[in-house]
């Protein structure tokens, strides 16, 4: 029975001195994890950071092109309507030269006639 008690008690101190063992094993686990944890949240924040800059200054680089190509188009715009303004001009002269010479020829059609 002292035997049995006594080997009770070992197995018992065996079994703490386990648990003891498992309890630091998971702390220090727990504590790897989170130093873990800390440095990949670290790591992924600088790589979003330098993904968003990278975008900022891809953004800035397709707005200042697009402020370019739009100064571009007011530019022909403004051509255009200037083209588009000399047409309908030279129209109105050949409009008021139609229109005098057909006044000239009805006027003086009897002096062209060849018959009269």
């Amino acid at each position: 029975m002292a035997a049995q008690l006594a080997g009770g008690v070992w197995w018992v101190s065996q079994q703490a001195s386990t648990i003891t063992s498992l309890e630091e094993t998971v702390s220090q686990l727990g504590s790897r994890m989170a130093i873990e944890d800390t440095v990949n949240t670290k790591r992924d924040v600088e790589e979003n950071k330098k993904n968003i800059n990278e975008l900022v200054g891809i953004m800035a680089e397709v707005e200042g092109d697009l402020y370019d190509e739009t100064d571009e188009l007011w530019d022909e715009i403004d051509s255009i309507s200037l083209s588009i303004m000399r047409i309908v001009d030279l129209q109105q002269r050949v409009a008021l030269l139609e229109r005098t010479l057909e006044f000239i020829n009805r006027d003086h059609k009897d002096m062209f006639d060849p018959r009269g």
